[in-house]
């Protein structure tokens, strides 16, 4: 152990303890801006400046580590001032209408700034202005960013895309896309990890929320709306609400009360995916096809984006079915269209995602059909649809838990799970190993893939199916699929099913969520919707009744002819980039 004084109170910490880290077992705050602990831990921000008695020069608390008999001062007149003056010149650089920002109230440097009392600039202000597709789903606002560097480190050491860099030198560095290629042009997985981990509104989803609002002023319109299963662990975060009162039953009745005609849960089409994607992997399986390398999920945009410029070869190992998003799409404009009477043109079909990504999969030209358009017209983030409830002043108590409407009202535990890493594996796994043995497992019996390491690492489990043994592998992060990939090619290991997640965590930790800034909470809000499931009525797919209806009245059964042509996609008919 380490003995040192902070701020006149003596106390021991263990040796390689941060100054930073000290002083909060001490219970002394000590303002950040740049940091992000084992990700970014450069002192760019220069706010974290304590004083060691003794020493001429301030040290940065959050790269400095402890020392025997230091005596540390976080709050004397010398740190207050290099303090403000620190945040004044970022704040001369930064365009700081903080009325018209995105983070406005949830903003890291807006707050510092309140706390450190700044109300003036004794710097002269010089905002930097770089143009930017403001159609590409990811928006950055040069004029905004505060070179903290979080950014880049998040993509470089979490999802190992490095996507962006610094650029120019001294009072011109900046951030941008690396080698000064346009983002259409880059490797980007649009995983929104920057955005999530962005201090600033200097990196925002695109807002497609007046698409919305136009849609249902249209009487001609006929808007349906669909909520993913990661939104209603998160949304009340944002609304302050308790989690247990933040239910998807009540943004369904927000949804209605803002003019959508028809509200869904996203769980069902994830149901659906199940029943497809379960019976690929089982035909795929017993035919042998699967000996050398593994049939991979298809339900993640973000990953699509990565295995398509990072590992090609892979992409015939992909699940042809497609995501939970696309297939509601696809079903509300056929099956749900001809069940109302309403011409598939007319319907607007508007889903919830806890994911930037979800915004260029609905986009994507292999979505496309003759029969019903678009499948997904418009795509918002969590953050989207609590800034329309905002807008409309609904205020969250009184909120009423509704049903979604009929023909696709019912969903399962095995549903929900889709939004946490290793939920997809374990709802399509149930659903196999009813088709395999003719009666279901434990729900539980798939307790070895939901132990998640801290850093979402690969979790491995061979699993017994009556005497039939799948390997299967669940890994989320690109930083840690990419390894995962690299083994795979190599030949180092073999599996017969994989799931990939691009988000830490899955989408409960998606690049659309609600930011938390300096918490990572896609554990808990994964652990909620474990929770949902554990307490379900129903935890198996198969047993879903409006997805048997479904097949009944419409599809006949999956991997049928008609449930290919609307559900399933081919992954070569499309790519990342235009050929040059």
């Amino acid at each position: 152990m380490v003995n040192l004084k902070i701020d006149h109170n003596e106390i021991s910490v263990p040796e390689g303890t941060t100054i930073m880290e000290a002083a909060a077992l001490a219970g002394i705050d000590i303002p950040k801006l740049c940091y992000l602990k084992d990700i970014n831990e450069i002192a760019a921000c220069r706010v974290c400046l304590v004083e060691v008695v003794g020493k001429e020069q301030l040290v940065t608390s959050c790269n400095n580590k402890v020392q025997e008999g230091l005596e540390i001062l976080t709050n004397s007149p010398r740190v207050r001032v290099a303090r403000k003056q620190n945040v004044q010149l970022i704040l001369s650089q930064h365009d700081f209408k903080c009325a018209t920002c995105v983070r406005s109230g949830n903003c890291t440097l807006q707050t510092l700034s309140n706390d450190l009392n700044i109300i003036d600039l004794p710097f002269k202000e010089r905002v930097e202005h770089a143009p930017w597709d403001k159609n590409f789903p990811l928006i950055r606002d040069t004029e905004k960013c505060i070179k903290c560097m979080r950014c880049i480190q998040v993509c470089d050491k979490v999802q190992g895309l490095g996507i962006w860099d610094v650029t120019s030198t001294g009072s011109r560095t900046t951030v941008n896309v690396k080698g000064n290629r346009k983002i259409t042009d880059s490797d980007c997985a649009l995983c929104g990890q920057c955005i999530t981990h962005c201090p600033v509104g200097a990196l925002r989803e695109r807002d497609d929320t007046e698409k919305v609002w136009d849609a249902i002023a249209d009487e001609k319109k006929t808007v349906v709306v669909q909520i993913a299963p990661a939104v209603r662990t998160a949304w009340g975060e944002a609304m302050g609400m308790k989690r247990e009162d933040a239910t998807v039953g009540k943004i369904l009745d927000a949804w209605k009360r803002m003019g959508a005609d028809y509200v869904f849960d996203t769980s069902f089409s994830a149901d659906l995916t199940i029943m497809e994607e379960a019976t690929e992997f089982l035909e795929r399986f017993q035919s042998g096809s699967l000996n050398n390398r593994p049939m991979f999920t298809s339900c993640c945009p973000g990953w699509l984006r990565f295995v398509k410029t990072q590992f090609p070869e892979m992409v015939p190992q992909l699940s042809t079915a497609k995501s939970p998003q696309q297939m509601f799409g696809a079903v509300m404009k056929t099956y749900f269209a001809q069940s109302i009477g309403v011409d598939p043109e007319n319907i607007v079909t508007v889903s919830v995602m806890p994911c930037v990504a979800k915004k260029a999969e609905a986009d994507m030209d292999f979505y496309y059909k003759e029969y019903a358009g678009k499948d997904v017209d418009i795509v918002l983030t969590t953050r989207e649809f609590t800034r329309m409830l905002r807008e409309t002043h609904i205020r969250p108590e009184v909120l009423t838990d509704r049903k979604p409407d009929s023909l696709m009202q019912e969903w399962t535990g095995a549903g929900v799970i889709f939004g946490a890493t290793g939920g997809v594996m374990e709802a399509a796994l149930r659903t196999a190993y009813h088709a395999l043995s003719g009666k279901n497992p434990d729900p539980d019996f798939f307790d070895d893939i939901r132990t998640v390491n801290e850093d979402y690492a690969l979790t491995e489990a061979n699993l017994d199916f009556n005497g039939t043994t799948v390997r299967t592998a669940i890994v989320s992060g690109l930083g840690n699929t990419r390894k995962l990939l690299e083994a795979i090619r190599r030949g180092d290991v073999s599996y017969d099913f994989v799931e990939v997640m691009a988000c830490p965590g899955g989408c409960v930790g998606g690049g659309g969520q609600p930011i938390c800034d300096g918490k990572e909470l896609a554990g808990v809000r994964g652990e909620n919707l474990h929770f949902l499931d554990k307490n379900s009525k129903i935890r198996f797919s198969h047993e879903n009744q409006d997805v048997a209806k479904l097949y009944q009245d419409f599809l006949e059964h999956p991997l049928s002819h008609k449930s290919h042509m609307i559900l399933h996609t081919d992954h070569n008919a499309w790519s990342m980039h235009d050929p040059e």
